[in-house]
C-alpha cells in the first residue's frame, strides 16, 4: 500500500510581495499542482492522500479555489482524502462533502485500512495540553498519526511536543505547518516528518517542494517527491573583477545553470571597477527566457584614492571633497566615495531593483 502525505497547499494564498508580478500565475500553480498530485496518485496506484492542514489559506476560501479542491476530490473517487485542518483553515466548511473526503475533529479520530490505522486530531486552544494523554494506539497495528503544528519543547496551542509522543506506538507522524521538508526521529519505532508546502510562494520558501510517498508493507518507507511547477532560488554571485556586462554574465554562467521555468533572485556582490556600467536590465534582458528573474546589485567599487587626488573632473572634485571631511570616519568616506562614483559613472541611471 502506498500513501501520499502532503500539507500546506494554501489555496488562495497571498503571494509574497517580491513575486507580486506573477501572483495570479502562482495561485493558479497551487490549484494545478493539487490536481497534478492527484493524477500522480492515480497513475501510481495510490489510494490514500493525507492532507495535513492549511490546504486553504483561510477559513473563507475564494470560490474558485474551493470549487477546484472539492471538484478534484470528486473526480478521484477511488482515492480517500483524509483532511486534517490546520490553523489557517480550521473553521472552513462545505455543505456537500464528497464521500471520499474524510474529516477529523478536536478529538482523536481513526480510520482503519486492514492493519493500518490513521489517527488525527485538529488542535485547538482547548485540547492543546491534553491531546497527548488521550492518544491510545495498538502496538500490533501500523500507526500513522496526523497533526498540524510546530515542533517545540513546550506545550501550547499550535505546538507539538515530540517528547510527549514518544513510546506511543507511532510508526509515522505526518505533520503540517512548516513549509520545508523536515524529518525527526521520534523514538525507536517511529519518525515524524513535515512534507513541506507543494509550491513556494516567496523567497522564504526556497528549493524543491512537493510531497512524501509512504510505502507500507510490514513497516513504512518514505520518499520525498519533488513536484512543484517552479522552484524558487535565492543566489548570491561574486562578480569581483568584472569590467563589462559580458564579464558579469560569464561569471553568472560559471556560477550556476538557470532553469527557464524557475524563479530567481540573484544578488550580485563583490568589488568592481568604477568603469563597470551595469544595471539589472542588462542581466534580465540576456536571460529573457527565465520565467521570473530579479536582479539586485550590491557591489562595492574598487577605489584607488590616489588616482583622484589630482584628477581634474567632477569625480576628482567629489573624491577630494569627501576626503576633506574631518567628521567622517575613513571607512564611511570609502563607502560614500564608492557609492558616489557608482552614480557618477551612470551605473544607477536605469534604477535598481531592491527587495
Amino acid at each position: 500500500m502506498k500513501i501520499i502525505h502532503c500539507a500546506d497547499i494554501h489555496l488562495g494564498s497571498k503571494i509574497n510581495t517580491s513575486l507580486s508580478d506573477i501572483s495570479k500565475e502562482r495561485r493558479a500553480d497551487l490549484r494545478a499542482s493539487f490536481m497534478r498530485m492527484c493524477e500522480y496518485a492515480r497513475e501510481n496506484d495510490i489510494h490514500i492522500i493525507l492532507l495535513a492542514g492549511d490546504i486553504f489559506d483561510s477559513d473563507t476560501p475564494f470560490k474558485k479555489d474551493k470549487d477546484n479542491f472539492y471538484t478534484t476530490i470528486r473526480n478521484y473517487e477511488d482515492i480517500d482524502f483524509l483532511y486534517l485542518k490546520g490553523n489557517h483553515d480550521l473553521n472552513e466548511v462545505y455543505d456537500d462533502t464528497p464521500s471520499n473526503l474524510k474529516h477529523f475533529s478536536d478529538t482523536w479520530t481513526k480510520y482503519r485500512y486492514d492493519n493500518l490505522v490513521i489517527s488525527g486530531l485538529e488542535m485547538t486552544k482547548a485540547n492543546a495540553l491534553s491531546f497527548y494523554d488521550s492518544l491510545a494506539l495498538n502496538e500490533q497495528n501500523i500507526n500513522i498519526v496526523m497533526l498540524h503544528g510546530e515542533i517545540s519543547e513546550h506545550d501550547g496551542y499550535n505546538l507539538i511536543n515530540l517528547a510527549k509522543l514518544r513510546n506511543k506506538q507511532i510508526d509515522y507522524l505526518a505533520l503540517g505547518h512548516i513549509h520545508s521538508l523536515k524529518e525527526y526521529r521520534l523514538d525507536g519505532r517511529g519518525i515524524a516528518c513535515y512534507s513541506g508546502c507543494i509550491e513556494g510562494r516567496g523567497f522564504d520558501e526556497l528549493g524543491p517542494k512537493g510531497f512524501i510517498v509512504l510505502d507500507i508493507t510490514d513497516k513504512i518507507k518514505h520518499e520525498f517527491i519533488p513536484f512543484s511547477a517552479k522552484i524558487i532560488h535565492d543566489l548570491a554571485i561574486d562578480i569581483s573583477g568584472s569590467l563589462t556586462v559580458n564579464d558579469v554574465i560569464n561569471k553568472i554562467n560559471q556560477a550556476t545553470s538557470l532553469n527557464n521555468n524557475d524563479i530567481y533572485r540573484i544578488t550580485l556582490k563583490g568589488d568592481v571597477s568604477p568603469s563597470l556600467d551595469l544595471t539589472p536590465t542588462d542581466i534580465k534582458c540576456y536571460y529573457s527566457n527565465i520565467y521570473f528573474l530579479r536582479i539586485i546589485i550590491d557591489t562595492s567599487i574598487i577605489v584607488n584614492l590616489d588616482d583622484y587626488k589630482s584628477d581634474i573632473s567632477l569625480k576628482g572634485e567629489f573624491v577630494r571633497g569627501v576626503l576633506a571631511k574631518d567628521d567622517i570616519s575613513e571607512a564611511d568616506k570609502r563607502e560614500i566615495i564608492s557609492l558616489g562614483l557608482k552614480v557618477l559613472e551612470g551605473g544607477q541611471s536605469e534604477g535598481y531593483e531592491n527587495n
